[in-house]
């Protein structure tokens, strides 16, 4: 499995206080890059709005792009834990129901979180509508695509929670599956900004199609 969590910060907080801060400039980064983007975001305003003397920022991030890498990874932090939620809310044992569940929530997460339409797990795009800045793909590790993580970290939900096979076949058709799905949501949000209904509808219907020859029925 990959580890994108090491190096993300300076140090790591330890106190609760420390933690909150770190939070707190999570959050203004993400509202930042709703409201000026990421060319207009900058490390002194983001500690100005969190509250924090700069020195403070410069404790746990290095620089902005530090910063909206931490933030990329508590984003997919934050999808992976809703939609194992979800999952057990609903009680799917099936990875065709999982793969529905998987982009309805990573479309809720565009519509309602922060930040999220700028910047999901990394790719950073100027406007929701992309297309994204030169650079950003490996914006979570410097020698691995961010889908090639977000596929990694879906392979271990869906080992652990769906019980699929494990082995490379699963590994090559989950990146696949990532890369189709990002291509068609990402044209899915520039054709609406809130993700027009018929295209995100055919990308559970792809998805779904090309699973159906790599991982058995349930």
């Amino acid at each position: 499995m990959t580890n994108v969590s090491a190096g993300t910060l300076r140090r790591r907080p330890a106190q609760r206080r420390s933690v909150e801060r770190v939070e707190r400039m999570l959050d203004e980064c993400a509202r930042l890059l709703d409201e000026v983007g990421y060319d207009g975001l900058t490390t002194k305003e983001v500690a100005r709005r969190a509250g924090v003397p700069i020195g403070t920022f410069y404790q746990f991030f290095p620089d902005k792009q530090g910063l909206v890498r931490a933030l990329a990874l508590r984003n997919l932090d934050a999808f992976l834990s809703r939609l194992t939620s979800r999952l057990g809310d609903a009680q799917i044992t099936d990875w065709t129901g999982a793969v529905d569940l998987a982009v309805d929530e990573f479309v809720e997460m565009k519509r309602t979180i922060p930040g999220f339409a700028i910047m999901d797990f990394g790719e950073i795009l100027p406007t929701p509508a992309g297309p994204p800045l030169k650079g950003t793909d490996r914006l979570l590790d410097s020698t691995l695509e961010n889908n090639v993580i977000v596929a990694d970290r879906l392979r271990s939900l869906t080992i652990e929670l769906l019980g699929a096979p494990t082995g490379p076949a699963l590994d090559r058709a989950l990146i696949v599956a990532v890369e189709a799905a990002d291509a068609v949501l990402k044209l899915a949000f520039r054709a609406h900004p809130g993700g027009d209904p018929d295209l995100v509808a055919e990308c559970k219907r792809l998805v779904r199609r090309y699973l159906a020859d790599h991982l058995p029925a349930r």
